[in-house]
This record gives C-alpha cells, structure tokens and sequence, in this order.
C-alpha cells in the first residue's frame, strides 16, 4: 500500500522541507535505514537531538567493547603456557580509558557527519517531533524550529534508555547507568553493580580488571537469565575466581548520598547495607519514544511500538510510519536494529515505487525472521557467552518437541590449544520433529566466532542430514559442530 501525497499535502509542502523519508534518530539503525533507501532512489533527511552515531558509538557496544578487550587477551595470555610467563603484571587503566576514548572518537561525532555528506543524506539536528500524518516539526539548537514533510514514510529510530527504578534516595546518589559506566574517566574504587543481565555482568568484568572492588547484585537466582543456565554459572565462577563478590537473590531498597564527594549506601531487602564509590543500576532498558509526538497520529507515547515484519508501526492510517530497531522492542542489540533498518528500507523504497513485496526477496523485505526465530547475541565477559535463537527451556514453552545436546567444549582439539585447561561448554537444541537446529549457545573463550556459523544454520533451518556436510576445518573450535552432531547421533542409538 503506497500513501501518496494529494493536494492539500502538495499545498502543506510548499512551507516545509519535503523529503522521501523522514529518519527519526541517527544511531546505527537510523544510519542504515537512510542509506538503503537513499541507494534506492529516495531523498532522505536523518534528524539527531544528540550525536550522530547514536547509543552504540558513544555509549554501549564500542566503549563496552573497548573496555573489555584487554580483559579478554590479557586471560588468554594467562592461559597458555609460555605466554603466561611473560604476563607480569595486571591491566593499565589509563592506557585501557585512553585507547576507550579513541574508539568513541573523544565523544566527536565529526566523522559521521562527514560519512551523511558523503552519501548524500542531510541531517537536521534538533529534537524531532511528529505533528500530524507524514509531517516532523524539529525544535532546533539555536531555539527554532523547522518544519519537515515526509513524501513516503517516517522512520522512527530513536533506539531506548536505560530504566532506572524508582527507589527512595535515588535523585541525590546519582547512580551510574549504562552510558557512565562506559564512559567514567577513572576507576573507582568500590563499585556495586545492580542486575545480573549482559550490562551488568560486562560492567562487573570489565571494571573489576581495571581494579575496583566490585560487588555484583542480582534479585533472581542466576546470572543472564535469559541464556541457558549453565552461560550465568560460568561467568559468575569467573567473576567470583577474579575477586568480584556475586550475591543472588537480592534487591535494593534505598539509597543515600549525604553529598556528591561522599559514597552511596545502598539499603538491601535482607536488611543489610552496602557502601560503595558509585552504584551501576543495569536493571533494563525503556523505549525513547515519550516525546514523539506520536499521540498526533493516533499512537500512545511511551511504549514500544508494534509493528508487522516489514517495522511498519501497526494501525497507522496509510501506513507510512515505521518503528525500526529498539523503538519496536523485538531485539534491543544493534546488529539487530540494523537488520532490520535493511528489511524497512527495503520495504518503503518497494512501496514507493508501487512494487509488491514479494517481487523484492533479494532483501528479504517480505519475509523478516531474524528478529524472531534467529537472534544473535555475545556477552564479552570472561568467559564469552555467545548465542542465536532459542534456549531448551523457550523452545519447550513454544510448544516444541526438543533436545539439548550439551558438548564440554574442552574435548574439542581447537580449544585445548587455544588455552590450557580450556573451561567451556555447547548446546545445541534440536526440534525433533523438523530435525534442524532451533537454538545454539557456546560459553567460552572465543566462541563469539563460532557464532555466525550457529546462526546460518538457524536462520536457513538446515536439515540435520544436511550440517553432516558441513565439515569443520582441524583443530578449530569449529570441530565443536561435528562433535555436538556426533553426539545426536548416538544420543539416537
């Protein structure tokens, strides 16, 4: 269905900026979604109240990543005999935060900016809002404001912040979220993490290697609830093995900062209390959409925003508004966001021209699986965690007829040569009726390269029979594939 532009809109334009397509957010998805449908013919306008780069750039997966490399190679250096001999020492903080600034640009985000010239995309910035069908009014920084029409479509992709509970004493503490714990610029010495999910256990990692003293509290039972258990119990053994204190099973209740240069004292349920330098709260995420103007059209502020497969936002009349990436809240993880900027972008540039669907499979943009069936994930703590598609546990409550093929990744050539004493573990989970692989989870040293691998043969549901074929090259940890399949068989008789 296209929404073509009538008289009264042809009239609207005339004092506005008219563009194809309106991009609400200039993260990586936003980014993405821009330039597809700009190779594809459309005139395309981003706007950003912040950095161009968005979330992920500035504040998450580089400066997280960058933060937890060293951490990463410095265990491996520890692990095999004859580099151990040559570690001396632990991690320089300044060198770590130094090289973390450099791989934020210095919070700068000029090279973006340059990368939007480049390919011909124009950027507002300012705060958008939507003000009525297929029109954005942009409150800009020097207090002005412009107008912006959208011929096809607009594009919210303002990605999600992180949830901070509402607890008494928490305005005066002033916790971390996820954007200061990537971004402080210096270790402090006693740090509480709060939340047992993949910021938190990452935080914990990465800042008890620069040398805090952190204590790691989490209100259910395990670690990374989410993945299959035995992913939580492995990083919190190594957490626990590095100096960090894991507690489970408890919550915060309160928190008091008598001044800013002074600790926090969290209060606990169990009616303890603990002091630290600062406090993490890694406690969820919540979509940036309260003020979007999205109450103009039809849609209620606040809430992720439902969409079908193609991220048109679902009962908006002439459906040209589109919710991409954590705006829809299928999966908050950038890689993710991207994809699906690629199937949205693909889709309003079919719609534009008045092309169906299924004539563009080339880019999938009718048939979007991955952000459900097919969702890949890595946790960069020590050990890696790395995953795609379901756990055991969620492809049972689907109703599935499963099996968890486990595999101690130890076993497997490739890894006992990538560390002494390698530590890890495979699951592989089969739908037994369909017999193809629905879930894979590898916990280790670095298994996030296994990962790709792992989600090819879910997103392609390739028959079991089939993977067979697929032969692993010797001694890589790939040879965990044949060795989980081997076991299936047997497992079989």
């Amino acid at each position: 269905m296209t929404d073509t532009p009538g008289p009264a809109d042809a009239a609207s334009e005339a004092d506005t900026d008219a563009y194809d397509v309106i991009v609400l957010g200039a993260g990586p998805v936003g980014e993405n979604l821009a330039e597809r449908v700009h190779a594809a013919g459309l005139s395309a306008v981003i706007v950003e109240s912040e950095l161009v780069g968005g979330e992920c750039s500035y504040w998450a997966c580089m400066p997280s990543k960058a933060l937890l490399r060293p951490v990463a190679a410095l265990a491996d250096a520890r692990r095999v005999a004859g580099a151990a001999q040559a570690v001396t020492g632990g991690l320089d903080a300044a060198a770590v935060l130094k090289r973390r600034d450099g791989f934020t640009s210095h919070w700068q985000d000029d090279g973006q900016v340059s990368w939007l010239d480049s390919a011909g995309i124009d950027l507002v910035r300012g705060h958008g809002r939507l003000d009525g069908a297929r029109r954005v009014a942009v409150a800009t920084r020097g207090g002005g404001t412009r107008a912006l029409t959208a011929r096809h479509a607009v594009a919210v992709c303002t990605g999600s912040r992180a949830a901070l509970p509402v607890l008494p004493g928490t305005d005066e503490a002033r916790p971390w979220t996820s954007r200061e714990a990537t971004s402080a610029k210096e270790v402090p010495a006693r740090l509480a993490v709060v939340g047992g999910g993949v910021v938190g256990v990452e935080m914990a990692t990465a800042w008890r290697a620069l040398g805090a003293e952190v204590t790691l509290l989490v209100r259910g039972d395990r670690l990374l609830a989410g993945m299959e258990p035995f992913a939580g119990e492995l990083v919190a053994r190594t957490l626990t093995e590095a100096g960090a204190t894991v507690r489970t099973g408890i919550s915060v209740d309160g928190m008091d900062r008598p001044s800013p240069d002074r600790p926090v004292t969290l209060s606990l349920d169990d009616g303890g209390l603990l002091e630290a330098d600062e406090v993490l709260f890694a406690t969820g995420r919540a979509p940036r959409t309260d003020d979007l103007g999205l109450e103009t059209v039809g849609c209620e502020p606040g809430g992720w925003l439902s969409v079908d497969d193609s991220c048109r936002v679902d009962g908006v009349r002439g459906g040209w508004l589109y919710a991409v990436g954590d705006a829809n809240g299928r999966a908050l993880l950038t890689h993710q966001g991207k994809y699906q900027a690629r199937i949205a972008g693909a889709a309003i540039a079919a719609r534009a021209a008045g092309v169906p669907l299924l004539e563009t499979d080339r880019w999938g943009a009718h048939a979007a699986t991955a952000d459900h069936d097919a969702v890949t994930q890595v946790v960069f703590t020590d050990p890696e965690i790395a995953s795609v598609g379901l756990t055991a546990a969620a492809a049972e409550h689907r109703g599935l007829r499963v099996r968890a093929v486990d595999l101690d990744l130890g076993d497997v050539a490739g890894a006992a040569l990538y560390a002494d004493g390698y530590r890890g573990r495979a699951r592989m989970v089969l739908d037994l009726d369909r017999q193809i692989v629905v879930g894979a989870t590898f916990a280790g040293a670095g298994v996030s390269e296994l990962l790709h691998s792992a989600s090819v043969a879910v997103a392609g549901e390739v028959p079991l029979e089939r993977l067979w074929h697929a032969v692993p090259a010797y001694p890589t940890m790939s040879e965990a594939w044949l060795r989980l399949l081997e076991t299936a068989r047997d497992q079989d008789g």
